[in-house]
């Protein structure tokens, strides 16, 4: 889109015994240090939600549906660890040394219902900075691509900006594909089909069903039975009109914050709410066709999001013990969105899977 930011990163050597000559003294520089005051997270957060406003105004699209990446990362550094997290920043930061012998440094994330590519940009600065090579992919009707989501009907369809990532990469590479809560479905699709491209699969508070199972069945506990959502839901779209089937679905912005967003930052909250899109019945209402021989081969592991709302702690461990994924890690006061509330939780993860041998 061509938009530069220009902000000052905040001066960390403050002293805390001279607050009160901060507040009421009159020195000339206090404008200058408010001026200052925007740290690296926050020109993060200006840069989105002015990147995803746009978006939403202009409804312009990036070439091949992919988004592009959202901030500079050059001089991101790691100031201060996730709340209630018990890593430092220098556990947290990972040096590039370490992460050469990898497999693959390549990672794709890929978004649950609703989101896009843009929900990951907090994720998108910090492996970049660990020397991986992440990318965010829009699902088709999410994101800036600009298909109706009315006319998005099967799981092969919605999952197509990830069938043409792996049909585009080469026989011999493989990546690292990261599934967000329903965004799960599409990578145990994108195992089933390229297995022998994909090192891991992350399952993120995802809807890692077995053979037979619909997506929407994980979010049963929260939503009711498909047939009953179905039939009584407040929140359906009929796209093609009222006597025909709904076509998808959009939570109230209270309901989503409630269900997505009780961790999460407000300024995270606000991008999402200006960047949501209906989400698409036709893919969580399909039943997957996942065998031993392909899909049963992969590596997959699970990460548990324990002060979820909208995947309860519950499921996500039944999720688990029904369908065993190699690993299980497990983030402490995240949300349903912990991109947004345990960025640095995340990524310690996510750089710890892709070192597993």
């Amino acid at each position: 889109m061509g938009n530069k930011f220009s902000c000052k990163a905040k001066n960390h050597s403050s002293n805390n015994g001279s607050k009160s000559s901060r507040r009421f003294g009159t020195n000339n520089n206090k404008s200058q240090r408010k001026l200052q005051a925007t740290t690296d997270e926050e020109l993060l957060h200006m840069q989105a939600l002015s990147l995803a406003i746009q978006h939403h105004q202009s409804s312009q699209r990036f070439e091949g549906s992919m988004s592009r990446r959202i901030g500079s990362t050059s001089s991101r550094r790691i100031k201060n660890g996730d709340p209630q997290s018990n890593t430092t920043p220098k556990q947290q930061k990972q040096s590039p040394e370490i992460l050469e012998n990898l497999e693959t440094k390549k990672i794709v994330l890929i978004h649950g219902e609703g989101f896009g590519a843009w929900c990951w940009y907090k994720t998108i600065a910090l492996l970049e900075e660990s020397g991986m090579l992440p990318t965010a992919l829009d699902l088709t009707g999410s994101g800036i691509d600009l298909k109706d989501t009315n006319n998005v009907t099967t799981l092969e369809e919605y999952s197509k900006p990830l069938i043409d990532y792996m049909q585009n990469l080469p026989e011999d590479d493989k990546v690292i594909l990261v599934g967000h809560s329903s965004g799960g479905a599409c990578v145990s699709y994108a195992l089933e089909h390229f297995q022998h491209k994909i090192s891991k699969a992350v399952f993120l508070c995802g809807t890692m069903v077995a053979d037979g199972q619909k997506p929407f069945d994980v979010f049963a506990e929260e939503l009711g039975s498909a047939e009953l959502f179905m039939k009584e839901s407040k929140f359906l779209i009929h796209g093609n009109g009222k006597d025909n089937p709904p076509t998808g679905f959009m939570f109230e912005k209270q309901q989503m914050r409630g269900l997505y967003f009780n961790q999460s930052p407000a300024k995270d909250i606000a991008l999402a709410m200006v960047s949501v899109r209906p989400i698409p019945l036709g893919p969580i209402m399909e039943n997957l066709s996942l065998t031993k021989e392909k899909y049963g081969k992969g590596r997959r592991f699970y990460i548990q999001t324990l002060d979820d709302h909208a995947l309860s702690p519950d499921t996500q461990e039944k999720l688990v013990r029904e369908n065993p994924p190699e690993g299980v890690f497990k983030i402490k006061g995240s949300d349903h969105c912990p991109f947004f509330s345990k960025p640095q939780s995340l990524h310690k993860i996510l750089v710890e899977i892709a070192q597993i041998a």
